[in-house]
């Protein structure tokens, strides 16, 4: 009997959220112990991180011939160059990120996959490895958000860009179940295939965070 979307979804979640606690820079942030330059770092590597993926999934969209996963893929850019757009209040708070490796290699690890996932991956299959990633991204970034200003006084603008992740989008939701079942109909999503660009994405989800973790608790 084939797998449903929804149960191929709660398997990754299974097999990878032990993991997602993984993250060594969340508690230093939300604690209070991390510097503001690590602010300045992530707004740098995001500003190259959301131009990179609004590009990716306008590839992805494009080489999608499933319309499910080419609805999924074409919701996401805008979001991306929004997200982009917020961060300039961040660096305006912030100031120009001071770090030694600009980009950092461990951060931009994580579009350089993305734009391979455009390239060479079963549509359906990267819907189900990048949405699986949501999850954990969300709760990372309503963290920051709660910890930027309960801890370093930001205002709201500076938080945007966090608050914007860390939103409930049922809609995005719906859209990647629609793409994963399709996949999973017709025969062109392998379950394994998930299951690896999941593992991978959340490999690298963690490679950007526990970059800068090494860089500012030095």
């Amino acid at each position: 009997m084939t797998v449903s979307a929804r149960e191929l979804l709660d398997g990754i979640q299974a097999e990878l959220g032990p993991h997602d606690d993984d993250n060594r820079l969340i508690p230093l942030i939300t604690a209070g112990k991390a510097p503001l330059a690590v602010f300045a770092a992530i707004a740098a590597e995001e500003q190259r991180i959301t131009s990179s993926d609004w590009r990716s999934f306008h590839a992805m969209a494009a080489r999608a011939d499933e319309p499910h996963a080419s609805v999924f893929f074409g919701g996401l850019p805008p979001g991306e160059r929004q997200a982009n757009s917020m961060l300039d209040a961040l660096v305006a708070a912030v100031g120009p990120d001071q770090g030694m490796e600009l980009p950092r290699a461990g951060c931009q690890a994580y579009p350089a996959y993305v734009a391979w996932l455009a390239m060479h991956a079963e549509p359906s299959a990267a819907a189900a490895g990048i949405y699986s990633n949501f999850t954990a991204w969300s709760r990372y970034c309503k963290a920051v958000a709660e910890a930027m200003r309960t801890h370093y006084d930001f205002d709201d603008p500076a938080c945007a860009f966090f608050d914007f992740f860390a939103a409930d989008v049922s809609e995005i939701e719906q859209r990647a179940l629609a793409a994963i079942q399709a996949g999973l109909d017709t025969g062109r999503l392998k379950p394994g295939e998930a299951h690896l660009y999941a593992r991978l994405f959340q490999n690298y989800e963690l490679m950007f965070w526990n970059t800068l973790a090494d860089e500012f608790s030095a």
